[in-house]
């Protein structure tokens, strides 16, 4: 084994060396060799002295190696090899003299911004014209040589992108307007090129978006020239000449929608727009048109949104009309049926499956529930409503669907609801809605589907914990809103002593009364959120009486915004509430009691409900002498009288 000792033992290296004392004078070889200015070596030993051999004391010669970098900071005359490189810029004197040149070229080039004014208006004006009728010319004279008159397609391309600064200067709309280059720019939607039609369609969309920092009057001065123009006629026409296989032809199918939504914000152009039965055929046949990979394509989308925007923004019911009354697509083939017929089997594919979130198909639904919701409104919607069995589709969503479930409550909602429509609306409404209700009690099945879906509703004071997935939709503030009103539409249009109006009754006494303890126990909830919004409210209102600065038009914004902080706290839901259990003390001995002795406990017992009601009756009332101030006509305060009188007739019985 080895020796321990033996691994430290130091290593076998010869030993340091003995320092010499040197035989010969150091300075005299240092000074034996040196290298001239050209890099050459010369030996001064051997050789007799000369001058240049002894230089004077402190020459730079003395020192060895390469030349040290030139004194200053003239570093051009240092040449480009390995040590100019080092020491010096890295670029040339003549390189150095362009980009000094160039600099002194930016420095004094310099123009001054273009002013966008009336005159810039006029002279961009009129270039623009001479483009269109050179253009024209070109293309008239060259018909068959297309590279005749390519060039002059190029430069009105050009001026045509060129107007999109106007976006940024709203100021110049009427003056370009007056000019008469709206109408020219909308003429080019006829142009033979589509690229030079999709490009007027793109620059019309950003001129007219809402973004832009236009006055009204300046957006209506620009957007009636363009419609004096026919701009919806030939929109139309674009529409059926594009094809959307076609990158470019899909941007200006895109860009035409745009434009349709810019107009609609104003409701007397959106019933301009929507009275065009060939805006109202294209949409339709636009939102069924089957595609693939995606399912729903960003226009398709886009195509419903438009759709629903017209049905909603219409101040009157006659675009609803309009589109009920459209004669179907292609009557030859199966594809036949009536317009909300089309609807309901658009949206019968999501019965049972959910559309991908956060998707143009998830908007595509929405927007179709939303159109759906308009057309139930008017009375010959819910008609067709009835006959294309949209109240079996409503209450199997509600049963198995997660995302259609809040939307197709609202659909049953409003076709449950009363509607203005006609001469006699109290009657027609009421008489509809009985028909509607029956067909859902007696042939969907669909009270039990409701009752089951209220019930599913989470109470705050619950100690279960609800299942956020699952409950989600159920527990929303617009499901349970919806649920509610159309418990009061049922109690309210079911005939009386009728064999559903009888079973609804029922279904609210039935295994001790659960669905009117639920409902008390909601009334509370609401109740007390409502009740700390109107405390806030009420010291607001009381700042607001000593601030003698308010004006009385902001009063009654203050007002306003007041009734929407309500509403927002659960109004309208308490106010479903109250009137389902009036209707159940009015009806119901039995109930009668049990409602006393659930809200006896407040020390209230019936008093609240009263006091909703007769702030219903109140609002009812103010809403009619307003329609008869603003000459709306005898039927919307005909409708008004029938809910006063409800109202009246329950106060009586409770």
């Amino acid at each position: 084994m080895t020796n321990i000792d033996e691994l430290f033992k130091k290593p076998n290296v010869p030993s340091k060396r003995k320092y010499e004392a040197p035989t010969h004078d150091p300075s005299a070889f240092y000074k034996s060799t040196k290298r001239d200015v050209n890099g050459t070596a010369s030996q001064s030993n051997g050789r007799a002295s000369t001058v240049e051999d002894e230089p004077p004391e402190g020459d730079d010669d003395d020192v060895t190696g390469p030349a040290m970098p030139p004194e200053g900071d003239d570093e051009e005359n240092v040449d480009d090899e390995e040590g100019g490189r080092f020491f010096g810029g890295g670029i040339g004197g003549e390189t150095k003299e362009v980009l000094d040149f160039m600099d002194r070229q930016d420095g004094e080039g310099e123009t001054p911004a273009e002013v966008i004014d009336a005159s810039w208006l006029r002279k961009t004006s009129l270039n623009f014209e001479r483009r269109i009728s050179r253009n024209s010319e070109l293309r008239a004279k060259f018909e068959e040589q297309p590279e005749k008159f390519m060039s002059s397609e190029a430069d009105l391309d050009a001026d045509i992108k060129a107007l999109s600064i106007l976006s940024e200067h709203p100021d110049l709309y009427e003056e370009f307007s007056n000019l008469g280059c709206a109408a020219s720019l909308v003429s080019l939607l006829a142009h033979e090129n589509t690229d030079i039609a999709i490009d007027a369609i793109e620059i019309i969309a950003e001129l007219t978006d809402e973004d832009v920092q236009a006055e009204e009057s300046q957006w209506l001065s620009l957007v009636n020239a363009m419609l004096e123009a026919d701009l919806v006629s030939l929109l139309v026409s674009n529409l059926h000449r594009f094809d959307e296989s076609l990158e470019s032809d899909r941007n200006g199918v895109y860009y035409t929608l745009s434009i349709l939504e810019n107009l609609s914000s104003n409701p007397a152009i959106a019933s301009r727009i929507a009275s065009t039965q060939n805006i109202l055929k294209y949409l339709l046949s636009r939102i069924q048109s089957p595609e693939k990979n995606p399912l729903v394509s960003q226009n398709k989308q886009y195509a419903a949104e438009i759709l629903a925007i017209l049905l909603q923004s219409t101040t009157s019911h006659d675009t609803i009309t309009t589109f009920l009354s459209l004669p179907p697509p292609d009557p030859d083939t199966e594809a036949s049926s009536p317009p909300l017929d089309i609807l309901l089997q658009l949206l019968s594919r999501y019965r049972r499956t959910d559309p991908q979130p956060s998707t143009d198909e998830e908007e595509y639904v929405e927007n179709l529930f939303d159109a759906l919701t308009c057309l139930v409104d008017s009375t010959t919607g819910k008609a067709q409503f009835l006959e294309a069995e949209g109240i079996e589709l409503c209450i199997i969503m509600l049963k198995e669907s997660k995302f259609a479930k809040t939307r197709a409550a609202r659909v049953l909602d409003h076709a449950l609801s009363a509607s203005n429509t006609s001469t006699d609306a109290a009657d027609s409404a009421a008489d509809l809605s009985a028909s509607c209700t029956s067909r859902l009690v007696l042939e969907a099945q669909g009270l039990g589907v409701i009752f089951k879906a209220f019930m599913k509703t989470t109470s705050s004071a619950s100690t279960k914990k609800p299942k956020p997935e699952k409950d989600k939709e159920s527990n929303s503030p617009q499901f349970v809103e919806h649920i509610l009103s159309i418990f009061a539409s049922l109690l309210r249009y079911l005939p009386f002593s009728s064999a559903a109006r009888i079973r609804t009754l029922a279904k609210f006494v039935e295994k001790e009364y659960e669905k009117i303890t639920r409902l008390v126990e909601l009334r509370r909830q609401l109740a007390e959120r409502l009740a700390g919004v109107d405390a806030r409210i009420a010291r607001e209102r009381k700042a607001m009486t000593k601030d003698e600065s308010i004006d009385e038009d902001e009063r009654e914004m203050r007002e306003s915004e007041f009734l929407s902080r309500r509403f927002d706290a659960g109004l309208f839901s308490l106010q479903m509430v109250d009137l389902v259990l009036a209707w159940c003390v009015a009806e119901d001995e039995g109930a009668r009691g049990k409602i006393g002795e659930l809200l006896g406990g407040e020390g209230k017992g019936t008093e609240g409900i009263k006091a909703t009601l007769r702030e219903m009756l109140e609002g009812s009332e103010k809403d009619r002498d307003r329609e008869r101030e603003d000459g709306k006509g005898d039927e919307k305060v005909e409708g008004d009288a029938g809910t006063s009188e409800m109202l009246k007739a329950l106060l009586g019985c409770i």
